[in-house]
């Protein structure tokens, strides 16, 4: 036998403790990813790269549930009215917020403390009338403030002092009188910009801002009342752009710059709409006419341009950018001839409707000229004298017809927009001198017909902008001198027949835009009506009139020209739809990555339609009543990462689950009829990130109970827009949002159950130990009298009278054997006439030894146990009175006799409780010491054997016997 010492079972309690330790603490969950209105680009295990977009969600807080480690966080355009303490408590990481265009009107002190990483902060358009003491703190790092359109009136003198790191700060449009309120703002030495236009400004005093020199490189004055602008000291030494548009009160202001060298470095003046005097005007710019190289002069509607045009060019020697526009000049003499060192020069929205010819004669340096948005009819002659033009732009007028002359000698422009004009037809001979053009915008003309040669000088064009014009028809040849051409746009025309061969020569084209035309499947049929395109990469051909009356595989396939193409847009198709996709449709786009095919009303795609696109990752199948998806039609496109399946009418999105598209990062389904989202569906999607099942038909109940436990708290994919899926089903929690559904009785928690399993477990270890350890022979001895009971119960019922093999089992350790059979066999069995049964003689051989004990016992009539001190250490002794005492108590009956072959004290018969117990309730035999006695003790045992009747029924022959105390 084997002892645990006390140390070690608590030893292996202890480990048992730990095991359990695990199962029993439940953890709670990690934050949700679905951030209800809010979406989250980027991945929760990744610091550095979240960013989370809340804006234009009529969220009345700041969101609770914002990833902690979110980089870039917008809650721009809701209804916030305030910002607590608790807001970014543990958003440290945070570098971007934008909480402008909300009705915040209060901010805690102390709200930013926390953001100790910010370099953005925008605020814009919110309703705040105080910067408070404590507003700023934390924000050391701060480089961006945006506090423009508030309402702000009042500055607390410390308000600034957390800002050691501003570079740029943006106070336009508030209520601010004075400008000492930013003063302290001024003295840090990284401030660059300070834009405080539009406020009610009425001084600015360079005396009163600061005492030292600013950083300052960037000021905004505009929009305010200046009465007084005085530029007495040098604190402006790097100031390089001013603004002062709008400004002035007509006539009664005091401006006034003491000296020129104050505003050194200033390259930028913006005097747009100034309402100040021309004499006032002449002040300022003679002041800076020793750096300023922009002028901007926009809209100085009580102002008369033209009569201080040539003034202001011979006061600006070192201009060179020169901006006029919206100032109703209606015609152009010879005004600007003194500014011959120009290069960017904008005349735009002036009303002009003729240009002097020789107007431009001097500037030998122009390269950008603007005469967009006027009046003019032709291409003013002016304009072909500039031989140094790069960019020409005469959009926006009513020119109706170009001549050859009209570009002549202008061999060094790139780029010609004549957008939106009257032009019907083209003479090719037009563009013959542009010869390094590379860019031509002909949009939003009438043009109807595209002549060969019209771009036979145009070997440099890389883009050709013929959109919305009235083209019916591309002839063959039309663009083969286009070598270069790398974009064409041909959308909203009329185009409705293409020449095979009307692309030839397209050898560089990577973007053709055929959408919004008349192109009918008949176009399409030949199969080389893209030919002579070889690097085309984007083709779109939505908004047309192709359609098809069956999948039935095409004889010549459209696209198998196109090897590189790899976007192709079908969606939205006139008339009736596309109708049917030809199985083969797609044949020869081996490597199209994005395909669009939304809106085309087929109801079916055939299983073999995208096997002509195995690196197909984007498709847009929307806006289509597809009743049948099968697993196979995705198989051959395993590397799509997007899926677009909105409004479908799909009742399930179950096809996916055998489609083999695990790459798929972002599923659009919205629109449906989904009533449940399936465990099945998503493990068949392991790399998505983005899902969007918005307005779909939910059913809320347990169905939906993984999904939406899932939806809340993976940290890998997101569930976009989560607050906004409502349930349909059952009609009781019609309308209750899918995020409110309480899904607690449907969950199966697997950590309490393991809990409870394995602390059972370990529990019934122990006690099979302990049992095993301590009452093992009690539990066999228990297993025994029952199956004991329960053979005795059968035994009644068959046999009324019970027949016994033996009068008595003797119990008697091996060392008492002698005695055995020198004194009680011949005494009982020879003498008497009983019948004896005897392990050594009388067991069963091979049969076990329990049994045969409880066997010989049952089928004796009493049993005997001849008690000694060997007796009683015995282990298979012990079973033998055990079973006899059970037989004892269950049958009711006398059936045992003790006899004692020695003297044992009580003290030796406590450890046997058992056996003591016995003593004590019942008479017993004890062999005498002296010979003469021993006649008496075998009669005594003899009436005994003979005793029948109930087990309290005493013999009275033994009544006198001795008994244990």
């Amino acid at each position: 036998k084997i002892l645990i010492p006390l140390g070690k079972s608590m030893h292996f309690i202890y480990l048992v403790s730990c095991c359990l330790l695990p199962t029993w603490v439940r953890f709670a969950p990690t934050a949700g990813y679905s951030l209800g209105s809010c979406v989250a680009h980027g991945s929760l295990n990744y610091t550095n790269r979240l960013k989370v977009l809340c804006y234009s969600e009529q969220l009345r807080l700041v969101p609770s549930n914002i990833p902690p480690n979110v980089t870039v966080l917008d809650i721009s355009d809701n209804l916030i009215s305030r910002i607590q303490l608790e807001n970014f408590r543990n958003l440290s990481n945070l570098r971007v917020l934008n909480v402008s265009r909300n009705l915040i009107s209060r901010v805690a002190e102390g709200a930013f403390k926390h953001l100790v990483n910010l370099q953005e902060l925008n605020m814009a358009r919110n309703k705040l009338s105080v910067l408070s003491e404590n507003i700023f703190e934390g924000l050391g790092n701060l480089t961006v403030l945006q506090l423009g359109d508030n309402n702000i009136k009042s500055v607390e003198s410390t308000a600034f002092r957390f800002l050691l790191s501003i570079r740029f700060v943006n106070l336009t449009t508030n209520e601010l009188q004075h400008l000492n309120k930013v003063r302290p703002i001024l003295k840090f030495p990284h401030l660059q910009q300070l834009h405080v236009g539009n406020n009610s400004l009425f001084t600015f005093q360079t005396e009163d801002l600061s005492d030292f020199p600013l950083a300052l490189k960037v000021l905004d004055l505009s929009w305010n009342p200046l009465t007084k602008l005085n530029v007495t000291t040098d604190i402006l030494p790097k100031l390089e752009s001013l603004d002062l548009s709008y400004s002035g009160t007509n006539g009664s202001e005091e401006w006034y710059i003491r000296d020129g060298f104050l505003l050194r470095d200033v390259k930028k003046l913006s005097l747009n709409g100034t309402n100040i005097s021309e004499e006032v005007l002449f002040s300022v710019l003679q002041c800076l006419n020793s750096s300023l190289e922009v002028l901007t002069m926009s809209n100085l509607k009580h102002l008369k341009v033209k009569a201080f045009l040539n003034v202001t060019c011979q006061m600006l020697p070192l201009l060179r950018v020169f901006n006029l526009q919206g100032n109703s000049l209606g015609s152009l003499g010879d005004g600007l001839k003194p500014c011959s060192l120009l290069r960017d020069l904008d005349l735009s929205r002036n009303k002009l409707v003729q240009v002097a010819d020789f107007v431009f004669k001097n500037m030998s340096q122009l390269h950008a000229l603007n005469l967009s948005y006027n009046q003019l009819n032709a291409v003013p002659v002016a304009v072909r004298i500039i031989t140094s033009l790069e960019t020409l732009d005469l959009s926006y007028n009513s020119i109706s017809e170009l001549k050859s002359s009209d570009f002549a000698k202008m061999t060094m422009l790139k780029e010609l927009y004549l957008v939106n004009n009257l032009i019907r037809d083209i003479n090719g001979s037009a563009f013959q001198d542009l010869i390094n053009l590379r860019s031509l915008r002909l949009g939003k003309n009438h043009i109807w017909m595209i002549t060969y040669p019209m771009f036979l000088s145009l070997r440099k064009l890389v883009v050709l902008d013929l959109k919305s014009n009235q083209l019916s028809s591309l002839k063959n040849g039309t663009f083969q001198n286009l070598n270069s051409l790398k974009s064409l746009n041909l959308v909203d025309n009329q185009i409705s027949e293409i020449e095979e061969g009307a692309f030839q020569g397209l050898l560089n084209l990577t973007t053709l835009l055929l959408g919004s035309n008349k192109i009918t499947g008949d176009i399409l049929r030949t199969g080389t009506v893209f030919s002579g395109m070889p690097a085309l990469r984007e083709l779109q051909l939505f908004d047309n009139f192709i359609s098809y009356e069956s999948t039935a595989k095409l004889k010549s396939p459209p696209f198998s020209l196109l090897k590189s193409l790899k976007t192709l847009s079908l969606n939205s198709q006139g008339h009736e739809g596309l109708l049917n996709l030809p199985s083969n449709f797609l044949e020869g786009l081996d490597s199209l990555i994005e395909l669009h095919a939304g809106r085309l009303n087929i109801n079916f795609l055939h299983p073999q339609t995208f096997s002509y696109t195995p690196k197909l990752s984007f498709l847009d199948i929307s806006r289509n009543a597809i009743g049948n998806l099968t697993p196979q039609l995705f198989q051959p496109i395993p590397n799509l990462t997007e899926f677009i399946l909105t409004q479908g009418r799909l009742q399930t999105l179950d096809f996916l689950i055998h489609a083999n598209l695990t790459q798929v990062k972002i599923l659009r389904a919205k629109g449906n009829e989904l009533t449940v989202i399936t465990e099945s569906l998503i493990r068949s999607l392991p790399s998505v990130k983005y899902v969007d099942l918005r307005e779909n038909s939910f059913s809320c109940d347990c169905d939906n109970s993984w999904f939406l436990k899932w939806a809340l708290h993976d940290t890998y994919a997101q569930v976009i827009y989560m607050n906004t899926y409502f349930c349909k089903y059952p009609p009781n929690l019609r309308g209750m949002k899918l995020i409110d559904l309480k899904m607690d009785s449907c969950s199966v928690d697997l950590e309490f159950i393991c809990f409870i399993s394995s602390t059972t477990l370990v529990a019934l270890t122990l006690l099979a130990s302990f049992f095993y350890r301590f009452l093992r022979w009690q539990v066999v001895y228990a297993y025994y009298l029952f199956l004991a009971f329960l053979y005795d119960n059968r035994k009644k019922r068959r046999r009324p009278v019970l027949q016994y093999q033996y009068d008595a089992f003797v119990s008697y350790n091996t060392h008492d054997e002698l005695w055995v059979l020198r004194e009680l066999l011949p005494n009982l069995e020879q003498v008497q006439g009983w019948r004896l049964c005897l392990h050594h003689r009388d067991f069963e051989a091979g049969k076990p030894i329990i049994d045969n004990i409880v066997d010989s016992i049952y089928n004796s009539r009493k049993t005997i146990c001849l008690i000694s001190r060997h007796y009683l250490e015995s282990e298979w002794c012990s079973r033998e009175i055990q079973v006899a005492s059970f037989r004892l108590f269950d049958e009711q009956k006398d059936v045992l006799i003790l006899v004692f072959l020695e003297d044992i004290p009580a003290c030796q018969l406590s450890p046997y409780h058992r056996m003591r117990k016995l003593v004590k309730k019942r008479t017993y035999l004890k062999w005498p010491g002296h010979r003469e006695e021993t006649r008496m003790f075998w009669h005594k045992l003899n009436i005994a054997l003979q005793t029948r009747g109930e087990a309290d029924e005493e013999n009275p022959l033994l009544s006198g016997l001795d008994t244990q105390d």
